[in-house]
């Protein structure tokens, strides 16, 4: 597949309950390309995450115009044994699975495989949806399909995890696609499909069953062949059902609901029951790469320009400055527009995104999920990261700085 190449842009992931919290900003089209991350900012920013109750966290700017405009910033421990934060390691990307199963449903669309304007359950296992359930691929890539999230079932409630529930029903068991779906299904449909936007977890396990049932391959197996090996991504993977982290990696930790408990370990759990939807494993500097030959067209390009435009078109949500296109999120930050996903699952956090053309791609992480506190603070990192600082204009000015941007809190609303 050739495609040909875009300039890059900067890749923001985001976390939910906050974005209300945005003021009126205006915004250009995208991120201008001459600001520098400002470290200071960012690193009270993740001083902050570490305070509301994380471990740790890190920050990884990476501009492909200028090295000197790269940063790395770790704080705090990579686990309650002492480590420290090393931006090198592995972690549970949660719903950053997403964009790679968006790109391998984009692939079989350019392959005529599967029309995205037909109802997803024409290609899916008969009887997965009811036959009058004609949401369609697009709509249901849109969270625009009126299906029921079934994590809401499995953890009992809407929003952050609960340890009870995580040992309950989310650590050891192991569920198959077709069952998450049907703990949906009972719930009816929730709205006509196309209506409104609805985050929800069930929409991506059923495209993670399309692919599977489209290509007679599992999962993981056209997550491996299509993009991790053309990409050389060498520290992400798809294990589920194993519950082990390969390799060196950040341990994960559940804030206990009663918080006079200490935090939980959840490094080790079953990413069966958001699969498709949550459970890849993944490092910064992978998400860095995916990203970019995404927005960029690295490595001969993920998708066409044609499939990338589709994904980064974004329709409003419910949150303020916070669109989603198809499996992709856009943020709009005080210096422009930036792509990409959050990730919240049990133990971590994570923020991925790039601005449009790829060329500046940002990647947040801490080690501790079901606080509030701690997805706030983590997602303050994006608007210094992004927007950071401009050079002086002329040489006299080089020891001088333009105004830093206030930290700009954004929140997404999907839990993993």
């Amino acid at each position: 597949m050739t495609r040909t190449k875009f300039r890059r842009t900067a890749t923001v992931a985001v976390t939910s309950a906050v974005f209300a919290a945005l003021g009126a900003t205006t915004a250009v089209a995208e991120p201008v390309s001459d600001t520098t991350a400002d470290p200071a900012p960012v690193r009270a920013a993740l001083d902050r995450t570490v305070a509301a109750g994380a471990p740790g966290a890190f920050a990884v700017v990476h501009d492909r115009d200028d090295a000197d405009r790269d940063l790395r910033v770790a704080v705090g421990k990579s686990n309650l044994s002492g480590t420290p934060m090393k931006t090198h390691r592995r972690f549970r990307a949660g719903s950053n699975t997403k964009m790679f199963t968006s790109v391998l449903v984009l692939r079989l669309a350019e392959q005529g495989r599967i029309d995205l304007d037909r109802p997803l359950r024409d290609y899916l296992p008969a009887d997965t949806l009811p036959a009058d359930w004609d949401m369609t691929g697009r709509q249901v890539l849109q969270h625009r399909s009126g299906i029921f999230d079934h994590t809401n079932d499995l953890l009992e409630q809407p929003g952050e995890e609960t340890t009870s529930a995580f040992e309950q029903r989310i650590r050891n068991t192991v569920y198959r696609p077709a069952e998450l779906v049907a703990l949906s299904v009972k719930h009816g449909k929730q709205f006509t499909p196309g209506s409104r936007y609805s985050y929800s977890n069930t929409n991506y396990v059923l495209l993670g069953m399309a692919v599977e049932h489209i290509t007679g391959t599992s999962y993981a197996q056209a997550l491996r062949t299509q993009i991790i090996e053309p990409l050389g991504l060498r520290k992400t993977s798809y294990v589920v059902p194993r519950k082990t982290i390969a390799g060196t990696h950040v341990t994960g930790y559940l804030t206990n609901d009663d918080r006079t408990k200490p935090l939980l370990d959840s490094t080790e759990q079953n990413g069966s029951w958001v699969g498709s939807a949550g459970a890849v494993i993944s490092s910064a500097s992978d998400l860095d790469t995916f990203l970019s030959a995404l927005l960029a067209g690295d490595a001969g390009g993920l998708v066409s320009d044609a499939s990338v435009q589709q994904m980064t078109t974004a329709l409003p949500t419910p949150t303020a400055k916070v669109s989603y296109g198809l499996g992709l999120r856009e943020i709009t930050l005080s210096c422009g527009k930036v792509y990409g996903h959050g990730g919240i699952v049990q133990g971590y956090q994570t923020q991925s995104f790039a601005t449009r053309d790829g060329r500046r791609t940002v990647v947040a992480v801490a080690n501790a999920s079901n606080n509030s506190g701690v997805t706030q603070a983590l997602t303050n990192t994006l608007e210094p990261a992004f927007c950071g600082t401009k050079p002086p204009a002329a040489a006299k000015f080089k020891h001088s700085h333009a105004p830093v941007p206030a930290s700009v809190p954004v929140t997404d609303d999907t839990r993993f």
